[in-house]
């Protein structure tokens, strides 16, 4: 053997020994995370999250609460109101039917939520045609490198735990457009806007993504017809749900409760949140800057106190936007230019721009941008579509800076709780 054919075998065992270092980094840091997760779940004492309350109202033939664990709930005619949308609270139901409204076992339903879609995100991969590497990392990316393992650590509070329902509802609808299985998608989406209301807006993309190859995106014949009544269907039936829901708990279909959420906690007890609503609104331009600069511009930010600025106080409770907290999200730039990406492109355009001008950006959040989960699996599957299937060479040369991305998105995640961890959630 000569010395430049040895040279050249070291190159190539140096490139396979760093590629499988990065992979085994990936792995500890999102095993680390799963870590955190069953840590969490085993020493949650219950009585922090509202949707006990609402399912033990149910329990009790009522809809109103005796209680509330946060200060998110409503007074209306003197009740006290869980206002978030219903179906979380029905996965709550078993567990609060046993142990009551102080239930714990909210963190091992997220948990299992979590498993579901990773499980479905995989399986679209696959339906896409991505290969085996390209899922293994699309999967580990959007598991533990989005907002969607935050949600799951959380999940023992209202507002997470919704988001950790309504994620794999609407993952599975994808995943169920893409099978041509339409009643199924439409009945997800139904579900999911029930969890989260911003998911209603998915549905045009539900849509174009069933449709099948070589048809066209719009047509008025009785087959693309029956499609969008098999999606839409489900879809109107949940809307009228709710509607009903609304009318027996406020006496109007359209009134959610929202607006009544600063009429609870007593004034020592409000936060910014809370004056914004009683001075400025549920919505409003003035909120727009501060909503774009955290959801896009905002980067990863631990406060430093004390006399010389060196003890770590908290992480910033605004988060960090979801480029820098999960930079792989700017592979859509490959995302092919068909009519699905036009759609993908506007429905993620409308359910943003809506929450821009919302009063929340998602406080309190730590790493994470948790209402890019509403648009980001509009995008996710476009990204996937468009970067990691097709031509073998050209995916597995995109694939290697993904994995750097990724592996460094979810270390985020890992410092984000550490820090947490150590400000006993400062």
């Amino acid at each position: 053997m000569t010395a430049t054919h040895a040279a050249g075998d070291t190159r190539r065992s140096f490139r396979f020994d760093r590629w499988t270092v990065v992979t085994a980094i990936a792995f500890a840091l999102a095993g680390a995370l799963l870590a955190a997760l069953a840590y969490r779940a085993l020493r949650e004492n219950g009585g922090g999250n509202s949707y006990a309350l609402l399912a033990d109202a149910w329990l009790h033939g009522r809809f109103w609460s005796t209680a509330c664990f946060d200060s998110d709930c409503a007074v209306f005619m003197e009740k006290i109101y869980v206002i978030f949308p219903p179906v979380p609270a029905f996965f709550a139901l078993p567990v609060v039917a046993l142990f009551g409204p102080n239930a714990s076992g909210f963190l091992i339903i997220s948990g299992v939520l979590l498993a579901v879609t990773g499980w479905t995100w995989w399986t679209i991969a696959a339906r896409l045609g991505a290969d085996r590497e390209a899922r293994l990392w699309t999967t580990l990316a959007f598991v533990f490198g989005t907002p969607a393992i935050y949600v799951a650590l959380r999940g023992d509070a209202v507002w997470f735990f919704a988001q950790a329902v309504a994620l794999p509802l609407v993952s599975l609808a994808l995943l169920a457009a893409l099978d041509r299985r339409l009643w199924l998608a439409g009945l997800l989406i139904g579900l999911a806007f029930l969890s989260r209301q911003m998911a209603l807006f998915v549905a045009p993309f539900i849509f174009a993504l069933s449709r099948p190859k070589g048809e066209p995106l719009i047509a008025f014949d009785r087959e693309t017809i029956a499609d969008a009544l098999k999606i839409g269907a489900p879809i109107l039936a949940a809307i009228a749900a709710y509607c009903l829901y609304n009318w027996l708990r406020f006496g109007a279909p359209m009134e959610t409760g929202y607006k009544y959420i600063a009429a609870y906690p007593a004034e020592s007890d409000r936060n910014f949140i809370t004056w914004r609503i009683i001075d400025i609104g549920l919505f409003a331009k003035d909120y727009f800057v501060f909503n774009v600069a955290h959801m896009f511009l905002q980067g990863f930010h631990i406060e430093f106190g004390g006399k010389y600025m060196t003890e770590i106080v908290r992480m910033d409770q605004m988060g960090t936007s979801i480029l820098a907290a999960s930079p792989f999200v700017l592979y859509a730039f490959y995302a092919r230019p068909d009519a699905k990406l036009l759609v993908g492109l506007a429905v993620a355009a409308v359910i943003g721009g809506i929450t821009l001008f919302y009063h929340s950006n998602g406080f309190s959040q730590h790493n994470v941008q948790r209402y890019a989960l509403d648009w980001l699996p509009v995008i996710y599957l476009l990204l996937i579509a468009g970067a990691f299937t097709g031509a073998a060479d050209k995916v597995a040369e995109r694939l290697k800076p993904f994995k750097l991305l990724t592996t460094y998105a979810i270390g985020l995640n890992v410092a984000a709780f550490a820090v947490v961890a150590v400000t006993k959630g400062g």
